[in-house]
């Protein structure tokens, strides 16, 4: 632990320089992956040891919380770029804009991030210290790294660097030279039936399916089976479909039919979600109206010194100007604006309490930011067809309440776990409290651009499969626009969704420790199989490596080497799509041959091997 003087080295200079520059990069990466996979990595961990290697072995210090306030910095960028991507990008799917546009999205993700900010530092004493019930394991973890991984911070960052240079050379043969399939695919027809099985050839997806652990992994796997395995044989083959061949048979029942069961089983996810953490919120709400009832002229030790309530009330007052301003100029209607804002602060404020609440019970990796994000948007939404309101405006301001509630609730979640890693380093709050404003404003004039190059290199919907945002449009297109929603199989979807939690809580929850969590089964069956498949090697890679050796934790060589493998593949794919933005092709006529099926599987075993090798190392 740290000290409790009053001067120690903690807000410096190179910590915010250092955590800035992590912070725009991991931002970037995980606006690539998040679109790509459906779901982000956490930057705290690999912060944390880049930033030790840096103080260690190149300024020649041993600054824990300096260390403390980089990952703090980092990792609430990374966030914050999953409450964009998962649903800005269904503005420009439901044809609302046709790109993303600079001024609104920055400042949706700069609005929406510092009421997320804002409102949890009020709950940090009652959930971060108070409640021995929430154990943040993130937070925890970090705090492990920092405190016993001082002196290892060199090798750390030598191997997070490794990982950063198979990935991205990986995606380099896979998107760019194209000697590598991005995916492995084999479909045939049986009478009226299709069956399908395939695998992205993914080193980022293997290393998400690590970090986030077996249990996870298979979950997702399970929804794909279900979905893949299960329902496309049972759907069979009509009309138009028998004149096409096997993959394309099978890609458009997914399409059109099996990834709308995924959206029943998240809406049933979103609500039980809710449900399961009532008491939270309740308890959230409860500490906001005592939080400040202490004395204010009461000495605070520097480690409880939170931003003052003049301070956070300064910071509410230009968060909520700031969305007054974005949606009046998106959607040019007074009072629409002044109620969209209304709703979306009481929304905002509600599911902030919930995902600081949660993430501390079950972890970041759990937290159903979808569920939380898909209830707003019915709230919304509801609120909306109640009053009359429809046509493009609602669909702006609908989705314009999801994005900020949705990047509210994305950095609440990882701002918990920041705090929580500061208490148990002695770091002071209110430092880290300013770093997370600083983590969110300065990465978010990143996400616009990289997202419209990607959007115009790969085709967001398309190339990258933008789960959470084609989910949301669906939605809204069925509720304001001229779509429709193929509802039978929604229905299907989400009376599954009841089925499972039922058996999850009157079976499993008393006869083991394995768990039917809905949301990644959900999320499973609306993403393709090939992405659970690589996430699944990963997650088994992980629990042997731990199986074998008990004393492995968070900051373990297979952790570093993914959270490497994951940056380099995400960054080189951010490069790849501005090298296509400007019309260069650096594939050849040598990007065809004979056995490419073959070689790009023996890659990605050999890559496996290697993070199954290297996992087993102690660090």
């Amino acid at each position: 632990m740290n000290n409790q003087g009053n001067k120690v080295l903690e807000f410096t200079v190179s910590a915010v320089v250092i955590g800035v520059v992590i912070g725009v990069v991991m931002t970037a990466a995980n606006v690539y992956l998040g679109l790509y996979a459906g779901m982000t990595v956490s930057a705290s961990i690999p912060a944390a040891v880049i930033a030790m290697g840096i103080y260690k072995g190149l300024l020649k210090k041993n600054s824990i919380l300096e260390s403390n306030m980089v990952q703090t910095i980092a990792s609430a960028g990374e966030s914050l770029a999953a409450g964009i991507i998962f649903t800005l990008p269904a503005l420009v799917l439901v044809g609302a804009w046709q790109n993303f546009e600079f001024w609104p999205t920055t400042l949706i993700a700069i609005s929406g991030g510092l009421l997320g900010v804002v409102f949890m530092i009020p709950l940090r004493r009652a959930l971060i210290v108070d409640d021995k019930d929430l154990t943040y394991p993130e937070g925890v973890a970090c705090a492990t790294v920092l405190e016993a991984g001082s002196g290892e911070g060199k090798k750390g960052f030598i191997t997070i660097l490794i990982g950063l240079g198979i990935g991205g050379i990986f995606k380099l043969l896979t998107s760019g030279f194209k000697v590598v399939q991005g995916s492995v695919e084999k479909a045939f027809v049986q009478g009226d039936r299709v069956w399908f099985f395939g695998s992205d050839i993914s080193p980022a997806l293997l290393a998400v399916g690590y970090i986030v652990n077996l249990e996870v992994a298979l979950l997702v796997f399970i929804g794909g089976s279900l979905g893949w395995f299960i329902t496309m044989p049972i759907l069979g083959i009509s009309g138009d479909l028998a004149s096409k061949d096997a993959l394309e048979i099978a890609w458009e029942l997914w399409s059109k039919q099996i990834r709308y069961l995924g959206v029943g089983a998240m809406l049933t996810g979103g609500v039980w979600s809710i449900i399961s953490v009532r008491k939270g919120i309740v308890k959230g709400v409860g500490e906001l109206k005592n939080t400040y009832s202490r004395g204010k002229n009461q000495t605070v030790k520097r480690t409880e010194q939170d931003m003052n309530l003049l301070a956070i009330l300064v910071m509410f007052i230009i968060s909520f100007t700031i969305m007054l301003f974005v949606y009046q100029s998106m959607i040019h209607h007074l009072g629409l604006t002044f109620f969209t804002s209304v709703v979306m602060t009481i929304l905002a404020f509600l599911f902030v309490a919930v995902s600081s609440y949660i993430v501390g019970l079950v972890g970041s990796s759990n937290n159903p930011v979808s569920g939380m994000t898909i209830s707003a948007l019915l709230v919304t939404a509801s609120l909306f067809l109640v009053l009359g309101f429809t046509g493009n405006s609602a669909i702006l301001a609908t989705l314009g309440v999801a994005a900020i509630v949705c990047c509210a609730a994305c950095t609440a979640g990882d701002c918990s776990q920041d705090l929580k890693t500061g208490y148990l380093v002695g770091a002071t709050p209110k430092y880290q409290q300013i770093a997370e404003m600083i983590g969110v404003v300065v990465p978010a004039f990143v996400i616009a651009p990289v997202l419209s190059v990607l959007h115009s290199a790969y085709g967001i919907g398309t190339g990258l499969k933008a789960p959470q945002a084609t989910l949301f449009a669906s939605i809204t297109n069925a509720l304001f626009g001229d779509g429709s929603l193929p509802y039978r199989m929604v229905i299907i979807g989400a009376a599954s969704g009841v089925l499972i939690i039922i058996f999850d809580q009157v079976v499993l929850k008393k006869i083991g420790k394995f768990r039917l969590h809905l949301m990644p089964m959900a999320v499973g069956i609306y993403l393709p199989i090939t992405l659970a498949v690589p996430m699944l090697i990963g997650g088994l890679i992980r629990y042997f490596v731990e199986r074998k050796n008990k004393s492995q934790d968070e900051a373990g060589n297979g952790v570093l080497l993914s959270s490497g493998l994951i940056a380099g593949e995400a960054i080189m794919g951010v490069v790849l799509a501005f090298i296509i933005y400007m019309n260069i092709d650096i594939s050849g006529s040598f990007s065809n041959y004979a056995l490419k099926d073959l070689v790009s599987v023996l890659l990605l075993i050999l890559v496996s091997v290697y993070l199954w090798m290297l996992a087993r190392k102690k660090t």
